[in-house]
């Protein structure tokens, strides 16, 4: 029995989406940080949908700006772009309110819905050439 998962099957699932099926996803994992924020308080859970949110949301910005690199590169670029984005994206938040667990749920949805629309945009924008 194999329990390793092929990162390569993981990635093309991620990438293809055709159904906003990983963005419902990266949009459940924000909910479950949401509610283990402000109630639940549970290492575990706050691990378990920071990993599942950050996995998806880097796999759809490596593919967006790095299609062309190994599997390797457009990971650990697509969790740099992440990084920065959130950074970004938390300090204009920052900026205009104050940063709190409902402005920090927010940031999370907007760089999720940003990941996921470029990964789309470039998708489209790949198979027109």
């Amino acid at each position: 029995m194999k329990w390793i998962i092929d990162y390569d099957i993981v990635e093309k699932s991620i990438i293809e989406n055709k159904n906003f099926i990983y963005t419902i996803a990266s949009y459940s994992a924000i909910l479950a940080i949401f509610i283990n924020l402000n109630s639940l308080e549970l290492p575990l859970i706050g691990f378990v949908a920071s990993v599942i949110y950050s996995m998806i949301n880097a796999v759809f910005l490596g593919n967006a700006f790095f299609e062309k690199e190994n599997a390797f590169f457009r990971l650990v670029f697509g969790v740099l772009l992440l990084i920065m984005l959130l950074g970004f994206v938390g300090w204009v938040i920052m900026i205009i309110y104050n940063l709190d667990v409902f402005e920090f749920t927010l940031v999370l949805l907007v760089t999720a819905t940003l990941s996921s629309l470029l990964n789309r945009r470039m998708r489209h924008r790949n198979a027109t050439f």
